[in-house]
């Protein structure tokens, strides 16, 4: 008994009833994937047929002279993969000029520069912070341990930037820094500690005495300080006076000599 065949499969034997002579099958009914002449795969013509690809679509058969279109790495997502067919190359991320790179920079600094100019032309910037120098004073004076003197007559180019008065164990002593009209420091320094403490302290172990400064009668004496600076000493029974600093010795010495 012969097994069942398809429907849609033509019989081996075209031979038709009644003895009419056989009839060749025609090309639509030859079966898919052959054809004469050519192998599986092949329609008639010789044109191979196209491939499918996966999820069904064919893909497109290259025509003669035509360059295939070239995959872009990393192309994934299907509009890269059309970009990638249509030839067109992509459109790069950020194309900067340096002219645009400089007006960038050229918007930052600006209002940096505004800012600068009305802190410097308004609000007194780069301008060193005075003080009252007076309260140090009055302290200096109420703890009555020395005679404390205070420079009288100093031209407007002074200002003072610094003032304080302590008391330690071994003495009591007033500071007051200035700013001279070139723009250096000095510092007045009244002090009951003994000189032998106090002269290291003030001008480190380089300070060495330099001869005598003649400044209105008083036994001030020249030494050298720390780095450039320089200063004048007076030795008293009670008390140890210096002015010291980087200001030129016509500063320090009028300084100096300004004390009442």
């Amino acid at each position: 008994m012969e097994a069942a065949q398809p429907a849609d499969r033509v019989p081996a034997d075209p031979t038709p009833p009644d003895g009419r002579p056989p009839v060749p099958p025609a090309a639509d009914d030859a079966p898919t994937g052959s054809a004469p002449g050519g192998g599986a795969g092949t329609p008639a013509g010789g044109e191979p047929e196209p491939a499918l690809v996966a999820g069904g679509d064919p893909e497109p058969t290259p025509v003669a002279g035509e360059p295939e279109p070239a995959l872009v790495a990393g192309a994934g997502s299907p509009d890269r993969a059309a970009t990638a067919r249509s030839g067109r190359p992509e459109r790069p991320r950020s194309e900067r000029s340096p002219k645009d790179m400089a007006l960038s920079l050229l918007v930052l600094l600006v209002p940096i520069a505004l800012l600068l100019a009305f802190y410097r032309g308004f609000l007194g910037g780069e301008q060193p912070t005075t003080v009252d120098a007076a309260p140090a004073y009055e302290q200096a004076r109420a703890a009555n341990v020395f005679p404390v003197a205070e420079p009288s007559g100093l031209g407007d180019g002074w200002r003072t930037v610094s003032a304080s008065f302590r008391t330690v164990d071994d003495g009591a002593t007033l500071r007051v820094g200035y700013l001279t009209p070139e723009g250096r420091g000095a510092q007045l320094v009244q002090s009951t500690v003994p000189p032998q403490r106090l002269i290291p302290a003030e001008l480190t172990a380089q300070g060495q005495p330099q001869g005598p400064a003649d400044l209105g009668g008083a036994n001030w004496q020249r030494y050298t300080g720390r780095g450039n600076e320089q200063a004048l000493v007076l030795l008293e029974p009670n008390r140890t006076v210096i002015v010291v600093g980087d200001a030129r010795d016509n500063e320090l010495r009028e300084l100096a000599g300004a004390l009442r």
